[in-house]
């Protein structure tokens, strides 16, 4: 709503900026201003100076400045009619009473909400009475438990057709408001509307005031048509306009200075869990422009930070595109990708906080993740494929509408463009982690010191024998596949994790495939007929020989009669690591073929590094291994 400027101007002689300033920051008095430290930067010597004859305040350590409804906004995070609303109410101010038509859309609108705040209400005692046990018991195995589900207001759609239709019925809610505000699926052909959301788990979708104004459903069952369904666009919905979290994760942002955007709900939890509250979500959609400017209200430089693998990847890329045309002075996005196969909540069980923790600190710039992307699409050993590479890279920048940032963004491209010619590439240092790709090597100045001696870096005895360090993986292979054999009915679960595994032993790829084309078959498989199969296909030596290679610790999982929740769990956790040992393996040869070209504490440091994280999964992994024992009086 436009507010007319004699309004705001009462509003502002009734509060003083010092006292509205003042709720926030301990004030002085100096002279005819009031001067404090500033909200915005940490400091020791004040620079923050409030006027009340202007209406003013000044940061000289931030450059920012405003009037009482800006720092309401830069401080709280809140839309400038949410600033004056609240300012309003304290200075007693009535703010004008909308139009005929503006009044008859609030109170549908109002309206409108009141019933999405039933919906919300009904799915969450859903979750908690008994048609919600399995639901409950899914949750409770991702760790999501009571105080995280009261948190995001999490819910449960049980799988009756008509549950949700007839509770609202019975509060009086026409079946026409429901199929609008997106409850119920109607249209041409379906005689009677049904509800949309049937056995799934629910994410209520809030504005930025904390209103109800969608749902997020994931299906509790494997074979469902779609693993998450939103709401359609609604008169109270617009997907590509809002963000999941956004009214939760606003004040974290400003209280430290950025925003964290992933890929889908439960990330935002998962990373909510591990400390970053200030995070958020699309709904459903790749990032947007609007969603985009939404961020950047929020934060001059949001860190993207999205899954380890293809799809992520080229959903950092969408958003790069997104972004470039967009980019302002002082306003851009970094990106964090998480390691290969891994989203925020693999990465918080296996690695805990501190390993996003490592991701997010190493969330590279926007121009890194631009030159990335066109130097890795295929070979720049020719002037030909390098005059393109130019091309395409000077046609991007074109493309940024600020001047002064596709000056500079032209200079940049320029500078690596010249890095890349014959005789620069003879002088140019390779790729260290964190640096910049296509950077230059000095050349040795009279004065500097000697060379460091020779970095050797061979891995300990008792590392290279460890289960996380290379050719480990044969067992967890072993495990993973062989329980899946002792107990084929999971399979439903975990059929596509399976498929994406990188699997080295030649026995579990044999297996692997027999167990994916019975979990193809249309009947649930069962543990007799696999047995049956096995031997028709001649594959009961390949069973035998990776049996012997899963661990003491592990064999329980091969018992017909072991703890299903249990199984689940460990099958999930020996997935995850499968991944990340193999991510690491990658990165171990990366960082020894750097070291080798050039030794510099940097890759020694490097190289070190991925030894290190290699160690903690053998660690982990090890201690599944000790004997397990009934007696109490054991030591």
């Amino acid at each position: 709503m436009r507010y007319p400027p004699h309004l705001l101007e009462e509003i502002r002689a009734r509060l003083p900026a010092s006292d509205v300033v003042g709720r926030r920051v301990q004030l002085k008095k100096a002279g005819r201003e009031w001067r404090g430290l500033s909200p915005f930067n940490a400091e020791k010597s004040p620079s923050f100076y409030v006027n009340d004859q202007k209406q003013f305040y000044h940061c000289f350590s931030s450059g920012k400045h405003g009037d009482i409804f800006t720092f309401l906004m830069e401080t709280e995070g809140l839309s400038f009619p949410e600033s004056v609303e609240r300012l309003a109410g304290e200075a007693g101010v009535v703010l004008p009473a909308p139009s005929a038509d503006t009044r008859e859309m609030e109170t549908k609108r109002r309206g409108a909400i009141e019933v999405m705040e039933l919906a919300a209400a009904y799915f969450e005692d859903q979750l908690r009475g008994p048609a919600g046990a399995t639901a409950r018991a899914y949750l409770d195995r991702r760790g999501l438990g009571d105080e995280i589900r009261s948190r995001f207001r999490l819910g449960y759609a049980p799988g009756a057709r008509y549950g949700l239709r007839d509770f609202l019925a019975g509060k009086d809610v026409e079946k026409d408001l429901m199929a609008e505000l997106g409850l119920l699926v109607s249209g041409e052909g379906i005689a009677v509307p049904y509800d949309r959301f049937r056995d799934r788990i629910i994410f209520p979708i809030a504005n930025v005031q904390g209103r109800v104004i969608a749902f997020g459903g994931r299906a509790m069952q494997a074979d469902a048509k779609a693993k998450y369904l939103n709401s359609p666009e609604t008169p109270l919905f617009h997907k590509g306009q809002g963000l999941y979290n956004l009214n939760q994760a606003r004040k974290p942002a400003h209280d430290r200075g950025t925003l964290i955007a992933v890929e889908g709900y439960v990330d935002v939890i998962a990373m909510t869990m591990a400390g970053h509250a200030n995070t958020v979500a699309p709904l459903g959609t790749a990032l947007t422009e609007e969603q985009l400017a939404l961020l950047w209200r929020h934060a001059d430089e949001p860190i993207l930070c999205f899954d380890g693998d293809g799809a992520g990847q080229r959903a950092a890329f969408r958003a790069l595109d997104v972004a470039l045309p967009m980019l302002e002075p002082g306003r851009s996005l970094r990106f964090a990708l998480l390691p290969e196969g891994q989203d925020p909540d693999d990465l918080l069980r296996s690695g805990g906080p501190a390993a996003i923790d490592r991701v997010l600190e190493s969330a590279k710039p926007l121009v890194e993740v631009l030159w990335a992307r066109a130097t890795e699409a295929g070979p720049l050993d020719t002037p030909e494929r390098r005059a393109g590479l130019a091309k395409t890279l000077r046609e991007m920048v074109a493309g940024i509408r600020d001047e002064t940032v596709r000056r500079f963004y032209r200079d940049e491209i320029e500078e690596r463009l010249r890095g890349m010619s014959p005789r620069a590439s003879a002088q140019r240092a390779p790729y260290q982690p964190g640096g910049r790709p296509g950077g230059f090597q000095r050349r040795p100045r009279p004065g500097d010191p000697p060379p460091s001696p020779r970095l050797t870096a061979s891995p300990s005895a008792q590392l290279a024998r460890s289960n996380g360090f290379a050719g480990s993986g044969s067992s967890r292979e072993a495990m993973i596949v062989a329980s899946l054999l002792a107990h084929p009915e999971l399979l439903g679960l975990g059929a596509e994790d399976l498929a994406e595994l990188d699997l080295e032993d030649p026995d579990a790829n044999a297996l692997r495939s027999f167990l994916l084309d019975r979990a193809a078959e249309a009947a649930q498989p069962d543990a007799a007929v696999v047995e049956n199969r096995l031997g028709r296909a001649g594959l009961e030596g390949a069973a035998g020989r990776l049996g012997a290679r899963v661990r003491p610790g592990d064999r329980w999982a091969l018992d017909p009669h072991a703890d299903p929740v249990r199984l689940e769990d460990a099958l999930r956790q020996a997935v995850i690591l499968h991944r990340k040992a193999g991510a690491l393996n990658s990165e171990l040869r990366q960082a020894e073929r750097a070291l080798v070209d050039e030794e510099t504490e940097a890759n020694f440091a490097w190289l070190c590094d991925v030894k290190e994280r290699l160690a903690v999964i053998a660690g982990a992994e090890a201690d599944t291994d000790l004997p397990e024992t009934t007696d109490s009086t054991a030591p």
